[in-house]
């Protein structure tokens, strides 16, 4: 009985369609909109979309096609789920647990910078957010964001509203929160990104902007370049999956057996690669717009998002309303993702210690708000500490993206290519399937090229930067 009971409180999803969107919803996020656009740009533009299409369809595949067959095959969450695969490699699950712990408080006092900027253009105030300067004690002027995360208030109420909101799915269960949230915000998000990208491209002189980001550049393009490009490529499309963070392991555990496991991987690729296209057909072109031609305006990160595009948006026809509409995009993303993030994390609790649904939420959602808090004084209060030389939000950034994720996704390569062998995944593949169409190149990647491309990943950040 108490297995059931457990089994119960992990629920399932009840169609193929929330398991898409669930699991798009969890790969598309910020680093699709703001991060992408940025590395097409710097990186010859239909050059870096060819690199990045072909690692999609194969590298990107192998390691989400695998993540998800063992969360599916063990019906686990992480903790359980490596530790089912083999004993030996049950660190693995330890490692997949804390991760998404990590990375969640951080997200969400991004969520909250995000809720903020949506309500300043909503209500009327973009010009604000794009142009007011504010001097500070020692009277340096900073921007209307700058001088917003520096203050202690107004990003712990923004970060305490989207935690609140991203808890709401989590504590309705998989079918009727995840899924249910799932199947109303990503067509949403849908609509919205064709629509502002349509948008776009009517503006005057989009046309240029246009043959900036699709048309290949292969201007000073040596073979040094080319290799920064691969491990570019191969980064963004490494963190905008949702890969190594547990999340498709979890969701895989949430998937129904008859469902086709490699059709469902092919169809989350398209949706989360079409949308971060979709993002450079609007940032790109409207930058390229604002800056008269100046690729060094498009930068990456926060800097794009919340200094940059909220003074294109006030260069634009409408632009009050497209900022708007932006924003609320940008939510949504967010939202989909750290929604899959404390699932992940309640999960593991729910599993590991026996609790209910409600009581995991309230203690992951406590853990959260702790964590959350020492990034929003990190911008405040703690402005002057520094670890290892960032922000405290940066250093989380940085040991679970450029350390821990690769680590996981290198092992887990290891796992499967060597020790539990290509066969373990290949007979959950063929439970929804009349045969297994991509294991050739499935062996070939799990093998020799995806760890190849972990250890690059890995290394990268130390020895240029990307």
């Amino acid at each position: 009985m108490k297995t059931n009971d457990k089994a119960t409180e992990r629920g399932g999803f009840g169609s193929k369609i929330g398991f898409i969107l669930a699991a798009a919803g969890s790969a598309v996020g910020l680093g699709n909109i703001w991060r992408f656009p940025y590395l097409a740009a710097k990186y010859g533009g239909g050059v870096f979309l060819l690199v990045y299409l072909v690692f999609a369809i194969t590298f990107g595949f192998t390691l989400m096609l695998t993540e998800i067959a063992i969360g599916r095959k063990t019906g686990k969450s992480v903790i359980g789920a490596y530790k089912a695969v083999d004993k030996r490699f049950s660190p693995l699950g330890l490692l997949a647990a804390v991760i998404p712990a990590l990375i969640l408080p951080y997200y969400c006092v991004i969520g909250g910078w995000v809720l903020k900027y949506m309500s300043v253009f909503i209500t009327g105030g973009g010009e604000k957010a794009s142009t007011a300067e504010y001097i500070t004690a020692s009277g340096e002027s900073i921007s209307f964001f700058n001088n917003f995360i520096s203050n202690f208030a107004q990003p712990t109420v923004f970060f305490i509203i989207f935690l609140l909101l991203t808890s709401v799915a989590v504590f309705l269960g998989v079918e009727k929160g995840i899924e249910k949230v799932s199947k109303f915000l990503m067509p949403v998000l849908l609509l919205l990104i064709v629509a502002i990208s349509v948008y776009t491209l009517t503006l005057d002189g989009a046309g240029e902007g246009i043959k900036y980001y699709l048309l290949p550049n292969l201007n000073d393009f040596t073979p040094a370049k080319f290799l920064q490009t691969i491990a570019a490529a191969c980064g963004q499309l490494f963190y905008s999956m949702s890969i190594a963070m547990g999340i498709m392991v979890t969701y895989g555990s949430y998937m129904r057996k008859e469902d086709s496991l490699e059709g469902s991987v092919r169809q989350i690729e398209i949706f989360d690669t079409a949308v971060a296209i979709l993002a450079g057909m609007i940032i790109v072109p409207a930058v390229f717009i604002f800056s008269n031609g100046d690729s060094a305006s498009l930068n990456a990160g926060p800097g794009l998002m919340f200094n940059t595009l909220p003074k294109v948006f006030a260069t634009m026809p409408a632009g009050q309303f497209i900022g708007a509409a932006f924003f609320i995009l940008v939510t949504l993303a967010a939202l989909t993702s750290s929604i899959s993030l404390m699932e992940t994390v309640t999960a593991v609790v729910i599993e590991k210690f026996g609790f209910s649904r409600t009581k995991s939420c309230v203690i992951v959602i406590f853990a959260t708000f702790i964590l959350g808090m020492l990034s929003v004084l990190g911008y405040s209060a703690w402005s002057e500490i520094k670890l290892f030389g960032m922000q405290i939000l940066d250093f989380f950034d940085f040991i679970t993206n450029n350390i821990m994720m690769p680590v996981l996704a290198f092992l887990t390569c290891i796992l499967i290519g060597y020790v539990a062998k290509v066969r373990y995944i290949e007979e959950e593949v063929m439970l929804g399937e009349k045969r297994f169409r991509s294991k050739l190149l499935y062996n070939v990647m799990i093998k020799f090229i995806c760890p190849v491309c972990m250890l690059m990943i890995l290394i990268t950040p130390f020895v240029t930067d990307i």
